[in-house]
């Protein structure tokens, strides 16, 4: 048996800015339009509620679009960790912007200064006095009916980039336990325990997938995943049928915590959470293997550790 340890320090939040659109219409259902394109993290659900908690609007009335490039007029995309910190704060931004605007147009049908408007529960009233108080669905007609002041815009959208001053950092550590069959070199990963940081958590279930999906990619690369030639420079693990994946049966439960850190660089204290656990697991597991090894000399083995190349150690044959 082996124990192996690593820690790490990302860097993610990449390019100073990214974009989106927020736009409540005349029907109070609201538009989220993000440069970031998502490849399964979550963002139409992550972006949805960012856009709730400012809005107060429920959402099953927020419909997120991405990637149609019909409708999306720009994007750095999604790469480095980086979609909470910059998407997910563009949305935080214009949302905020969105609902100050239709402040404004509240004021005006409650006959108070705007300064005064406060947005409760989903309606907006004057502080203090909550009985006298307008909807959104109120507001909205107001706003594109053209009932609302000459100085306030008659469209409650916003469409600025978020920049960010830098990048931002997420650490964490992982452990891992594995046990080596003497007779064959299989390795079992018996226990795997992480501690992340990725900042203000917005979605946990979501932070839980990308946690789990570094892992099973980092234990992937550390004993499986292998681009085989032979000698001729014919690749041998040219399909599925060779190149060998982890499964399920590959893995234990994984016991994952977290602690929270916000960054002060942007307003969801959001770090990047996307490659954490594949930055992490890689390392884990393969210190795991050397310290089960360590007794018979072993300081370092080559990714990916097959259990070729561990029974070759056992069995006292140059690897």
């Amino acid at each position: 048996m082996g124990i192996g340890l690593a820690t790490y320090v990302e860097i993610c939040g990449f390019d100073p800015s990214e974009s989106a659109i927020v736009t409540v219409d005349d029907q109070a259902k609201v538009t989220v339009i993000s440069g970031t394109s998502p490849h399964g993290q979550g963002h139409k659900t992550a972006w949805s509620q960012i856009a709730a908690d400012m809005l107060q609007i429920p959402p099953e009335d927020i419909t997120v679009i991405v990637n149609d490039t019909a409708l999306v007029p720009k994007g750095f995309g999604t790469y480095g960790s980086r979609s909470a910190a910059m998407g997910g704060s563009a949305v935080w931004k214009n949302s905020e912007s969105v609902r100050e605007r239709a402040k404004g147009v509240a004021s005006h049908l409650l006959e108070a200064a705007v300064a005064d408007i406060t947005l409760e529960n989903g309606r907006f009233h004057v502080v203090g006095t909550p009985a006298i108080s307008v909807g959104w669905k109120e507001v909205a007609t107001a706003a594109y009916a053209g009932r609302s002041p000459s100085d306030i815009p008659s469209e409650l959208s916003s469409g600025d980039d978020f920049a960010s001053a830098d990048q931002n950092y997420p650490f964490g550590a992982h452990l891992a336990v594995v046990e080596i069959d003497p007779t064959t070199g299989a390795i079992e990963i018996v226990r795997y325990v992480t501690m992340d940081d990725c900042g203000h958590v917005i979605n946990p279930m979501l932070v839980e997938g990308q946690v789990h999906g570094g892992i099973a990619q980092g234990v992937g690369q550390a004993l499986l995943e292998q681009a085989a030639y032979d000698e001729g420079g014919n690749l041998l693990s040219g399909s599925l049928m060779d190149y060998n994946l982890p499964r399920a049966d590959n893995f234990p439960h994984f016991e994952t915590n977290r602690t929270e850190t916000p960054t002060p660089l942007n307003p969801l204290g959001a770090k990047g959470i996307g490659e954490a656990a594949t930055i992490g697991s890689t390392p884990t597991i393969v210190n795991a293997v050397v310290d089960a090894l360590s007794h018979f000399g072993v300081r370092h083995i080559d990714m990916p550790v097959t259990a070729e190349k561990v029974w070759r150690i056992l069995h006292s044959v140059a690897v």
